[in-house]
């Protein structure tokens, strides 16, 4: 059933989010610390005996947050010549990168494919290879939405989002991609993830979020029940007390304020039936993009949104960007 706004109402819906003052300096110096815990450690590329006739597959290991190892898979078309055009891929809620001979589009589709892990998940729905480190002590719901959300420099995606930045440095790096030609894609909290990405990173050329999570929090943590967002309910519950610095963290994290910074051309995209990442969020992250973008609503799904009728959507808009 539907489960938030109707579509008149999504057009005309805006985020009461807002950021910080310090928002743009908490990320300079955020990124400029990473940058500088990984200077002189290399990108390592291994390759990998799949049994793939077509596509060629790297087992990647890049410096992320705090110069810590960050795995990935980078798959490319056996043969190809030239740096190709490239997209960056981030995983959603729980997942990680996968198996090597998994996800398989984006390099039959003639393009360099970087797909990041994630740092501490990689458990549920797909298997990971990348730990957490520096992860919080402090109390926090199971999951990681809570973890490390009595501040914003201990909070869990402040790592993982510099990840995701980082892993644009470390394709840019790479011989097999064009530096020039970079796309950012994910669905879910990889959707997120590419949005913050956009924002913050260097050499995106266009984005394309499918579903996104991590915005709108304001909206998000009250209108819906499902998790992940449940997690922080959750957690507010019970520290009740611990309302106003929770949200203050978050500011530095949602979606919407990284739209308000991000310029390259974006796809969005939001199911009307969905109640994870309610389509109201995603509306007022679409609301507030500052360049180019589109959003694509699918009137009778849920969070799988347009499953692969989208990719061969997405893979046309990239394409037209990133081509030629």
């Amino acid at each position: 059933m539907l489960t938030d706004l109707g579509e008149a109402e999504l057009a005309e819906y805006e985020s009461v989010q807002t950021a910080p003052d310090d928002f743009d300096d908490f990320w300079h110096t955020t990124l400029a610390e990473a940058r500088a815990a990984g200077a002189g450690t290399e990108v390592v590329l291994v390759p990998v005996e799949t049994g793939l006739e077509t596509v060629e597959v790297f087992d990647v290991t890049f410096p992320g947050f705090g110069g810590q190892g960050i795995k990935a898979w980078l798959r490319v078309p056996v043969g190809a010549e030239g740096p190709l055009p490239a997209v960056v891929q981030y995983v959603g809620y729980g997942g990680g990168r996968g198996r090597a001979w998994e996800n398989l589009f984006w390099a039959s589709a003639g393009f360099a494919h970087l797909q990041m892990d994630t740092r501490g998940q990689g458990s549920t729905w797909s298997a990971g290879d990348t730990g957490d480190p520096d992860g919080s002590t402090g109390p926090q719901i199971p999951g990681v939405m809570t973890r490390g959300i009595e501040s914003r420099e201990g909070y869990y995606y402040r790592r993982l989002m510099t990840d995701a930045v980082l892993a644009v440095d470390a394709a840019r790096a790479l011989t097999q991609v064009d530096p020039e030609r970079i796309g950012v894609v994910g669905g879910s909290q990889g959707g997120g993830l590419a949005l913050a990405v956009a924002a913050l990173a260097e050499g995106v050329t266009a984005g394309a979020f499918t579903t996104p999570f991590l915005c709108d929090y304001p909206r998000a943590i009250r209108i819906t029940d499902a998790h992940p967002y449940k997690e922080i309910a959750q957690y507010l519950a019970v520290h009740r007390d611990r309302l106003g610095e929770v949200m203050e963290t978050l500011r530095y994290f949602d979606g919407v304020n990284f739209a308000r910074r991000a310029q390259v051309p974006a796809w969005f995209s939001a199911a009307m039936m969905d109640p994870i990442t309610p389509p109201s969020t995603i509306a007022g992250a679409h609301r507030a993009y500052a360049g180019e973008s589109a959003l694509h609503l699918w009137p009778f799904n849920g969070h799988e949104a347009g499953g692969p009728d989208e990719d061969v959507l997405v893979l046309a808009f990239l394409a037209s960007h990133l081509r030629g």
